[in-house]
C-alpha cells in the first residue's frame, strides 16, 4: 500500500511538474507590473507583446531574480502608498519558471489584450499646455541643467488641480522640477549652470517612472496649488553629460480647478530636509542625517519625494518629537533611475512641534554597482550626478480633524483623470485582512488575520526606525482565520519602552501591517 502512494505521489508530482507555461499565462502579469513603463510612448523597451517580451528574455530574467524589476523602491512594511508596482511572489515565480521553461509562445490569442498607453497620463483636455522651444542638448563632458521660463498668460488667479510633464525625448530628460515664478519677471537659463531653480512656489516635478500629481477633488477633500495671474511656469531639465547634441521639447500640461471653487485646500511643497555639507571620502561607507525646524502647526502630509544621487543605498524619513516618530518613507535598495513623488494612501498626520528628519546611506565602495567612478573617487554635496545630494521634499495641507482617515487611495482611483488612460493595473494578491487590540495596549496585544488559502506566515515585531523586535511566528498556517498576542517583548524577553511599533504579516503572496502603541512599558 506504502509503494503504491508513493508511486501515486510521484506520478502526480511529475504530471503537475511537466505543465507547460504559455506566454497568455503571464501575459497580464506583463500588463500589470511592466506595461506603465515598457511601452511604445515611454522611456523603455514594450513588453506588452509576446515578440516584444521574447526579445527580452535575457534581462527580464536577470532583473526578476535580483528583484531590480518592476522598480518599487518604498518599503511596504514601514508606509503605504497609492499606485504600489509590488509584484507577488507567486507571479515572479510564474514568470521566471516560463522563461526557463522555454517561454513558449502557445496560442497568442487566449492571451488578454495589452492596455493601450498615449503620451499622456492624464486624460481629458488640459486647462493649460505650456512647451519649451525645441532645445538642444548642451551636456557634453558634464550633466547640463536648463531653466526655461514659460508665461502662462493667465489674466486671473487660478488654483492647479493636477499636471503632468510630458517629456519630448525619454533618453535623455533625467528629471524636470517645476516652479512658478509669481512675478513673471525671471528669464529663461540655457546655460546649463541653472542648479538653483527660480521661483517662489514648488508645484513638484516628474521623474521616469514617476506618475502625475493629482490632488483629491471631491466632497471630502479638495486640494490645490495656487497659480497667480500673470505667473511664469518654471521648468528645470536635467540632461545627462553626453546628451549633447540630442533635441528635446518638454511639455508641462496643467488642469485647474474651476473659477470660484469653494472648499479647494492649498498644498504646500516644500525641502525641508537638506544637507550640503557631505563628504564621502573614497572605499567609505558614510551617514548622514539632516532635519527640519520645529513645526509650528499640524500639517497632513500627502506626498514624499526623498532624493540622492548614485552612491545612496538606503533612505528613511520621519517625523520626531522627543522618542516618539512618525514613519514617512523608508528606501532599503535606493536607485536612482526610479524616483518621484509617493502619495501616501492616507495622509499622514504630523502634529505641531514636531521636525522631518532624514537619514541617508552613501556607499562610495567598489561594492556599489551604481558608483559612477571606477576606482571610487572623494565625492562632496553637489548638483552634478557624480556629486551627491540628500534633497528630501513633501506636500502637504493644514491639518483639519480626520484627514488622516480619508481614503486617498480610493479618491484617486475613482478621479477621473486618472481613468482610461495609462491605469496602473493593481497587481493581483490573495487578500489578508488584519487588525490589532486592544491598540493602545499595556500588557498583551492580539493580533488577528485571515488567510485566503494555506501557506507559509512569517509575522515580525520592528521599530519606526525598521530595526527587527521580535519574530512572532515562521510557520506553515491553514486557510481561515487566526490569532497570535505579543507582550510587548523583544526576543531576548525584555520589556520595551512605551512606544509606536508595527506588525508586519508575510506570506509568499501579500503583506499586511499595522501600528501598535504600547504604553506600559519600561
Amino acid at each position: 500500500m506504502n509503494k503504491f502512494l508513493l508511486v501515486l505521489t510521484a506520478l502526480i508530482f511529475s504530471k503537475v511538474s511537466s505543465a507547460q507555461i504559455y506566454y497568455s499565462d503571464v501575459a497580464q502579469t506583463f500588463h500589470n507590473n511592466c506595461g506603465h513603463c515598457h511601452n511604445t510612448n515611454s522611456h523603455g523597451p514594450s513588453l506588452l507583446t509576446y515578440s516584444a517580451v521574447a526579445a527580452n528574455l535575457t534581462n527580464i530574467q536577470t532583473h526578476l531574480t535580483s528583484g531590480y524589476m518592476p522598480p518599487w523602491l518604498p518599503d511596504t512594511t514601514y508606509s503605504r502608498f497609492t499606485h504600489e508596482n509590488v509584484m507577488a511572489v507567486a507571479a515572479r515565480q510564474l514568470i521566471l519558471d516560463w522563461i526557463t521553461g522555454g517561454a513558449l509562445m502557445g496560442d497568442t490569442t487566449l492571451a488578454p489584450p495589452p492596455p493601450t498607453y498615449s503620451e499622456y497620463h492624464l486624460s481629458g483636455t488640459p486647462d493649460l499646455e505650456l512647451q519649451i522651444p525645441t532645445f538642444t542638448s548642451n551636456a557634453v563632458s558634464d550633466d547640463s541643467y536648463v531653466c526655461f521660463s514659460l508665461p502662462t498668460g493667465l489674466t486671473a488667479d487660478r488654483i492647479v488641480r493636477a499636471y503632468e510633464v510630458v517629456p519630448g525625448n525619454h533618453q535623455i530628460v533625467h528629471h524636470v522640477l517645476v516652479n512658478v515664478d509669481t512675478t513673471g519677471t525671471v528669464v529663461s537659463d540655457l546655460s546649463g549652470t541653472c542648479y538653483s531653480i527660480p521661483g517662489e512656489v514648488a508645484l513638484g516635478g516628474f521623474a521616469p517612472g514617476a506618475q502625475p500629481t493629482v490632488f483629491p477633488n471631491s466632497s471630502i477633500l479638495k486640494m490645490g496649488i495656487k497659480l497667480k495671474a500673470g505667473s511664469n511656469i518654471i521648468l528645470q531639465l536635467h540632461y545627462p553629460m553626453g546628451s549633447d547634441g540630442q533635441l528635446d521639447s518638454t511639455r508641462i500640461r496643467l488642469y485647474f480647478y474651476p473659477p470660484g471653487e469653494p472648499g479647494v485646500r492649498p498644498v504646500h511643497v516644500e525641502t525641508p530636509i537638506q544637507n550640503w555639507l557631505l563628504n564621502i571620502p573614497p572605499n567609505t561607507v558614510q551617514t548622514f542625517s539632516a532635519q527640519s525646524g520645529v513645526l509650528p502647526n499640524n500639517l497632513s502630509v500627502f506626498a514624499t519625494f526623498p532624493h540622492s544621487h548614485k552612491l545612496a543605498t538606503d533612505i528613511v524619513n520621519y517625523a520626531y518629537m522627543g522618542t516618539d516618530t512618525i514613519p514617512l518613507i523608508r528606501i532599503n535598495n535606493w536607485d536612482f533611475n526610479w524616483q518621484g513623488y509617493y502619495t501616501f494612501k492616507n495622509m499622514v498626520k504630523v502634529p505641531a512641534g514636531y521636525r522631518f528628519k532624514g537619514t541617508h546611506v552613501f556607499d562610495n565602495t567598489t561594492a556599489n554597482p551604481f558608483n559612477p567612478s571606477s576606482p571610487p573617487i572623494h565625492v562632496y554635496a553637489g548638483t552634478s550626478t557624480t556629486d551627491e545630494m540628500l534633497f528630501d521634499s513633501f506636500q502637504w495641507i493644514d491639518y483639519q480633524a480626520g484627514d488622516e482617515l480619508i481614503d486617498i487611495d480610493s479618491l484617486l482611483e475613482n478621479d477621473p483623470l486618472l481613468i482610461g488612460v495609462n491605469e496602473i493595473y493593481a497587481p493581483v494578491y490573495n487578500p489578508m485582512n488584519s487588525f490589532a487590540y486592544p491598540n493602545p495596549f499595556n500588557n498583551t496585544v492580539n493580533i488577528t488575520y485571515n488567510l485566503a488559502h494555506s501557506t507559509m506566515v512569517n509575522i515580525e515585531i520592528v521599530s519606526v526606525t525598521g530595526k527587527l523586535i521580535r519574530t512572532l511566528q515562521n510557520a506553515f498556517e491553514t486557510e481561515g482565520s487566526h490569532e497570535i498576542n505579543w507582550d510587548g517583548k523583544n526576543n531576548f524577553g525584555q520589556k520595551l519602552n512605551n512606544g509606536t511599533y508595527f506588525y508586519t504579516i508575510r506570506t509568499n503572496e501579500t503583506v499586511s501591517t499595522g501600528k501598535l502603541i504600547l504604553i506600559s512599558g519600561k
